[in-house]
């Protein structure tokens, strides 16, 4: 057969080919003869179809060829007739084949066709739908994303140890120098708004290219900064780039993995961000200790052009391409004039000023309103109720991070950089447990309120999830666990005790730290499953304005409260405050869902 036309070529003996291997089945096993028989003429008949219709060959579509299991080996084996030839535009864009990423039945773009920036250099195939991956592609792309959304928190945690010195480098007071970490953190909260609504459309890989180009350009500046101003600029650059991955990265979990899976899959991606706190206090400590405080910000650097090999060169486009092009909605203000303009061929100058005035008004709301509209979210008391539940804790573990640094470096203790660093460690392995089992617990409570309420879809038999059945005895127990460890900590700390008690106190409380994470980013994808990242994007935005609150506070709060009382008045307000949001959603959550479901639905 010819590549280009699929018509049978009678200098081969394709023909006799298929007729020996026919025969030769048959005889050995007669009763599939007929089988074999109808196969061939299947394919025949389908090839004299594609010969009367080329029109159906230019169309971009898969054939309509049953999957049966010779047909998924024939298109894995065999480059005729079913594989895409992405050179050749008359034939098919997009194609199925079955490769060590993607089973058979998966249809995967051609690399010429693939989204993103540098989409092509991707190793791992984009595919029409994300879902079809198998389980091993799915968890290297959620350590990809996971590895990545590390920078932000790592950059942020790796300063700690070196704050003293860079005190006293920079000729700046301690509260000035903490300055470098809140405003880190806000930048994390506000840049997310934008990141997220530009992947919504975009798409998630290129927003993960940009971003850390410019991550690693922010943190170059910052580890030459000259003075404080320098730094704490460059800082609140290089924390708004690398804070991408925080809202877009929660909606690349949410492509690829369903709702079944997606807690487990969503408490191994927060490993990133939650052990970044684990190991950058050590790495910072011992850096500083070794090579001064700026060698924190070239290992921040390194870090983040690792991160960014990992994205160009392992991390498809994952994305459902269902969106319009940039440039048409950005043009649709001036769509009727555009059209008349068209039609008479003549554009008179106040037509033209018009015009591109309509469309600068639209790029404008595209580029500056419509990423801040995501925080009209807010309105609906689910994403309210989530949000909060993990601002406070967020909140929390900020005045924690601040009094480990701190105490352990007083008098009292007097511990040099990298000991407090390794302090740190019983903190973030509270995560990794927790990360590790707490998913997988969710999803075990999500399929048991399921089959307890008996729902079940009706066409596919599927168990129904629903978002609020994640806050359950897991979240209980998580609302009290960390408040509780929280004031154990700030008294063990205010009398001196040894430090072994202090550190296992801050193991339970990343033990339920990380359980209300895990559950609140679970949830927020679900409740906006057509706007995952914007829905994360604003969790991340208050969390992060409570974290730079918490950052700034904690120090004059230490000084003149002490760490007992400060801790006993977060945790008790975090207890209380918690738990009321959990009471009031178990309560009114099916109510509160449903009425936002309508309002979201009649928004479209």
């Amino acid at each position: 057969m010819t590549a280009a036309e699929g018509e049978p070529d009678p200098d081969t003996s394709e023909v006799d080919r298929v007729s020996e291997k026919e025969a030769a089945a048959a005889s050995r096993h007669p009763e599939d003869e007929s089988e074999v028989s109808r196969t061939t003429r299947g394919e025949q008949q389908a090839s004299n179809e594609k010969e009367k219709s080329p029109a159906a060959s230019d169309s971009g579509e898969v054939d309509d060829e049953p999957d049966t299991g010779s047909n998924q080996e024939r298109r894995g084996r065999s480059p005729r007739g079913t594989t895409a030839d992405p050179e050749d535009p008359a034939r098919p864009h997009s194609y199925r084949r079955s490769s060590s990423f993607a089973p058979n039945q998966c249809v995967v773009v051609p690399r010429a066709k693939r989204r993103g920036l540098l989409g092509r250099f991707a190793i791992i195939p984009e595919v029409e739908s994300p879902y079809e991956y198998t389980n091993r592609t799915k968890w290297m792309i959620t350590a990809i994303v996971a590895l990545a959304a590390g920078a932000g928190p790592f950059g942020s945690g790796i300063f700690y140890p070196a704050l003293s010195e860079m005190s006293s480098d920079l000729h700046a007071s301690p509260t000035i120098v903490n300055l470098t970490v809140a405003l880190y953190m806000l930048s994390m909260s506000i840049f997310p708004l934008w990141w997220s609504s530009f992947s919504e459309t975009l798409g998630r890989r290129s927003i993960y290219v940009v971003s850390f180009t410019l991550f690693v350009v922010f943190s170059i500046l910052s580890a030459v900064s000259v003075n404080i101003s320098m730094l704490v600029i460059m800082r609140i650059l290089a924390g708004g780039a690398s804070a991408s991955v925080q809202a877009v990265g929660a909606g690349t979990i949410a492509d690829i993995w369903e709702t079944a899976e997606r807690g487990t899959a969503m408490g191994y991606f927060y490993l990133g961000p939650l052990c970044g706190p684990v190991f950058s206090p050590i790495i910072g400590g011992a850096l500083s200790q070794a090579y001064g405080w700026r060698s924190t910000m070239w290992f921040v650097t390194i870090y983040g052009g690792v991160s960014m090999i990992f994205i160009v060169f392992g991390l498809p486009e994952t994305l459902a391409n269902k969106r319009k092009p940039l440039s048409s909605s950005l043009s649709m203000a001036g769509t009727a004039d555009d059209q008349q303009q068209q039609l008479h061929r003549v554009v008179s100058t106040t037509q033209s000023v018009k015009l591109k005035t309509k469309q600068a008004a639209a790029m404008f709301k595209r580029f500056f309103i419509d990423p801040l509209r995501v925080l009209a979210y807010l309105r609906y008391y689910p994403v309210q109720v989530s949000v909060y539940s993990a601002s406070v804790c967020f909140f929390s573990l900020f005045i924690l991070n601040i009094s480990i640094q701190s105490t352990f470096s007083a008098a009292l203790y007097n511990f040099s950089g990298i000991i407090v660093g390794l302090l740190y460690l019983p903190l973030s392995l509270g995560y990794v447990v927790a990360s590790l089992f707490g998913g997988r617990w969710i999803d075990y409570i999500m399929a048991r309120e399921a089959r307890r309420a008996e729902r079940y879809d009706p066409t596919s038999g599927k168990l129904v999830y629903l978002p609020e059945d994640r806050m359950k005895e897991n979240m209980w127990l998580a609302a009290t666990l960390y408040p509780g460890a929280l004031i154990w900590y700030g008294w063990t700390a205010q009398h001196g005790v040894h430090w072994v008690v202090l550190v296992v106190a801050t193991f339970f409380f990343g033990c339920g730290s990380m359980l209300v994470f895990g559950a609140v980013t679970t949830m927020l994808t679900e409740f906006m499953p057509h706007r995952s990242s914007s829905g994360v994007a604003v969790n991340n935005f208050v969390r992060n304005i409570f974290s730079c609150v918490g950052a700034v506070v904690a120090e004059p709060l230490i000084t003149a409260l002490g760490n007992g009382w400060l801790c006993t008045m977060v945790g008790l307000f975090a207890w209380v405050t918690g738990n009321a949001a959990i009471w009031l959603l178990k309560r009114n959550g099916p109510r509160w869902r449903a009425a936002m479901d309508q309002a979201l639905s009649e928004k479209k």
